[in-house]
């Protein structure tokens, strides 16, 4: 006999700390995918933009495979110009938005 999906459900509760962990992790991946994007879009190589920026190779890598956690933000605010951009940095707390740099 089938099970219903309030059956399997209950047998296998959802792990909400599980699916928000994945969750970050995936949003990580799409963010560093973009930064590569634009990396290519702007015709430089992870060394070139390295040495615009005054950063070894690995750093660019690292950034781009998602390590954002642990660059300065000095180094991810000359990563966004050198390919054009900027970096704007909010404050966010509940309703609460300002924005700080």
């Amino acid at each position: 006999m089938a099970k219903s999906l309030k059956d399997f459900l209950a047998q296998n509760p959802v792990d909400r700390d599980r699916v928000e962990k994945h969750k970050q992790r995936m949003l990580a991946e799409v963010r560093a995918y973009r930064l590569r994007e634009l990396r290519e879009q702007a015709g430089l190589t992870q060394a070139e933009l390295a040495e615009r920026i005054g950063v070894g190779q690995r750093q660019v890598s690292k950034i781009e495979h998602g390590d954002l956690e642990n660059a300065k933000i000095g180094t991810i605010r000359n990563y966004l110009e050198a390919v054009g951009g900027e970096l704007s940095l909010e404050y966010l707390m509940g309703d609460q938005r300002m924005q700080i740099a």
